[in-house]
């Protein structure tokens, strides 16, 4: 009996943790990760300093995450403008988020999440599936979240956001 709980206590250890869903008014969860150059990008980079737009997403290259990262992209001026730091992340590799910016002449940040923990931490990642659902998170200059919005349709994640944003200046 004390080698089956023994052996099932490792099995339980060696599983990935999957965090709840941040929601807005919660402390967003530290995190660091490879930017497509191999630089490290942190929250801790960026708190009090800029208003973070956190974006998970699918996939590179697929027809929802490039509309969706368009659409970031040809917002940005007024994301910079409110000073917003746009991030996306994905299970994608560097190399592959590097060609996605240049095809797309995306002008932000794209983290590559390629073992899933910023995605576990953040509680997105698709059941069973090496993935990250579509899921924006607004951070707030003082570190917490300000605004979630968990839809597929890439179009109310821009306007969301923006709504979120234009909330904060009031």
């Amino acid at each position: 009996m004390k080698i089956k709980l023994l052996l099932f206590s490792l099995l339980l250890a060696a599983l990935p943790v999957f965090a709840e869903t941040p929601k807005a008014g919660d402390i967003a969860p530290a995190f660091s990760g490879q930017d497509q150059n191999g630089k490290t990008v942190s929250l801790a980079d960026f708190t009090g300093k800029k208003i973070v737009l956190l974006y998970f997403y699918p996939k590179d290259f697929t027809g929802g995450c490039t509309k969706e990262a368009c659409s970031f992209r040809d917002g940005f001026e007024d994301f910079a403008t409110n000073n917003v730091e746009i991030i996306g992340v994905s299970f994608d590799s560097a190399d592959s988020h590097l060609q996605f910016i240049a095809k797309y002449k995306l002008n932000f940040t794209l983290i590559a999440d390629t073992d899933g923990k910023l995605a576990d931490i953040y509680g997105v990642r698709m059941d069973g599936k090496d993935m990250a659902k579509r899921v924006s998170f607004l951070i707030g200059l003082d570190g917490k979240i300000v605004h979630v919005t968990d839809s597929k349709n890439p179009d109310t994640h821009l306007a969301e956001m923006k709504e979120a944003i234009a909330g904060l200046k009031h």
